[in-house]
């Protein structure tokens, strides 16, 4: 009886001890029991969106993540994004870890903390037909394309000095918005090759068989291994290194290697071959009527709503104010329509999304989504351009009307309520709509920040199957039907403005 009351004491004190060791690993960015990355998900089989359903991550990396939340004890969390935006998120807060496929390198090594997880191999790629190269002086003078926000532009303008020196013509840097963009280049026409990692290509080589082909595959330091990024904060970077080689100790690793086919085992896997339609009906028609992308059209038509209807509330007071006597007001406001019309709306977007935190603390928290950063910027921006609108609608009134009201008795307020306004917007009305047809589209710059509207949902789709041309014709086609109804409406509001206008005209000269 003492002896198993001391062989249960011993189990209780080494489950409270590796308990505590537990505790000890888990990293202090860990809050509120939840790990939150950062994810780009158009790379698989590293991370993409696996369905029409837009929550259904899946790949190595998001593999990789879930184990790192599970030996922590956490849930894990994904914020989706563009590449280019996965950096100033980390350092904004707005996530803990990077896991996106990224290489691990020294320039980024100065910012952030990396802990390397996967053997990778730049490669350049070519159309089928093409002969392999030894060295990039066969590249000298043509063309190759690769993602933008990566650092291969880098590393080729290097290239391109040394082959300059050697008076060989440089080549010629392409750079796309994403990975599978890059692709579409080689296959169609536009380019001769592409620069990747290895990674892609296992996973590519089932859906574009012969149509590309590995021509090069050179050393490049730098580019050999996948790492996780994060924050320099303490010891976090010990804490992750931990995790990690626990991972690897337990076969974790290896398992996710051989279920996406990634690492050293899958070097031979280049060159499986397969053939596909040129146009696939099925698939266009199974994505115009998916979920995903009637809610991804829902989500273009309310942000635009709701953004010009907002837009509209900003700039009807401002386009009072700047109409009336010179104020001290006049230089801000004229400052403020100047600003926001000059800028890029991309780059306000952005700013709002990614520099915000940096100045606000508040801005971190998760109640700043990517629908309310982009309703924000679209009303602001919107705002300057109604401005314009507004001022022109007010000023091509008779001023004569409002001495008539004022003749009348009636107040400030109620001349423009019932004389100025209504007739002000008969003249406002077309470019107004005009305005939120242009609107309407450029809520496509939402994508960026993952706000998960119709052009968001077509690039993820694009980038797990590949059938680029039938997910742009349906988008194409919900883009077109959407500016068609308003195309629609604004002639019949026209038609009946112009109605009333004559209407109005025959009983006056009764």
């Amino acid at each position: 009886m003492p002896r198993l009351f001391l062989l249960c004491l011993v189990a209780i004190l080494g489950l409270a001890a590796s308990g505590v060791v537990r505790a000890a690993d888990r990293p202090g960015f860990l809050r509120d029991g939840t790990l939150t990355v950062c994810t780009n998900p158009t790379l698989p089989p590293m991370t993409f969106i696996n369905g029409n359903d837009l929550s259904a991550l899946d790949g190595f990396d998001i593999d990789l993540a879930r184990a790192l939340a599970r030996y922590w004890h956490v849930a894990a969390r994904f914020e989706t994004m563009d590449f280019a935006g996965m950096f100033p998120s980390l350092a904004a807060g707005r996530c803990d870890l990077v896991i996106s496929g990224v290489l691990k390198q020294r320039a980024r090594e100065k910012l952030f903390d990396a802990v390397p997880y996967l053997e990778s191999s730049p490669v350049v790629v070519s159309n089928g037909s093409a002969k392999p190269v030894t060295s990039f002086d066969a590249l000298a003078g043509q063309t190759l394309a690769m993602q933008s926000g990566t650092s291969y532009a880098a590393r080729i303008e290097t290239i391109n000095k040394d082959l300059v020196a050697r008076n060989l013509p440089p080549i010629v840097i392409q750079q796309y918005p994403s990975e599978d963009q890059v692709v579409q280049q080689v296959l169609l026409g536009r380019t001769r090759n592409f620069l990747s990692q290895d990674v892609e290509l296992f996973y590519r080589s089932a859906q574009l068989g012969d149509r590309v082909r590995v021509i090069f595959t050179p050393r490049m330091p730098d580019y050999e291994e996948l790492a996780i990024y994060l924050r320099k904060e303490g010891q976090e970077r010990a804490a992750l290194t931990r995790a990690i080689d626990a991972l690897r100790r337990d076969g974790t690793l290896e398992r996710l290697e051989h279920k996406w086919n990634v690492g050293a085992s899958a070097r031979n896997a280049l060159g499986v071959t397969t053939s596909r339609r040129r146009f696939d009906m099925p698939v266009f028609l199974s994505a115009l009527f998916s979920r995903a992308f009637l809610k991804g059209a829902l989500m273009t038509l309310v942000i635009a709503l709701a953004s010009h209807a907002m837009a509209i509330l900003i700039s009807l007071p401002i386009a009072l104010k700047l109409n009336a006597p010179r104020s001290l007001w006049h230089p801000f406001l004229s400052l403020y329509v100047g600003v926001f019309r000059g800028a890029p709306t991309l780059l306000q977007l952005l700013f709002i999304w990614n520099a915000l935190p940096q100045f606000f603390p508040i801005f971190h928290e998760s109640w700043f989504s990517p629908f309310l950063a982009t309703w924000i910027c679209l009303s602001i921006n919107e705002s300057a351009y109604q401005v314009e609108i507004n001022r022109a609608a007010l000023r091509a009134i008779d001023p004569g009307q409002m001495a008539g009201g004022e003749a009348l008795g009636m107040t400030t307020g109620q001349i423009y309520r019932h004389v100025i306004f209504p007739q002000a917007l008969r003249v406002a009305l077309p470019p107004t709509i005009n305005e939120f047809i242009s609107l309407l589209k450029t809520t496509s710059l939402a994508s960026v920040i993952s706000l998960q509207e119709l052009l968001f949902v077509t690039q993820t789709q694009v980038a797990r199957s590949f059938q680029f041309t039938e997910y742009y014709a349906a988008a194409l086609v919900y883009y077109l039907a959407m500016v068609f109804v308003f195309l629609h409406i604004q002639k019949h509001i026209e038609k009946r403005f112009v109605w009333a206008s004559r209407n109005g005209g025959g009983a006056h000269d009764a």
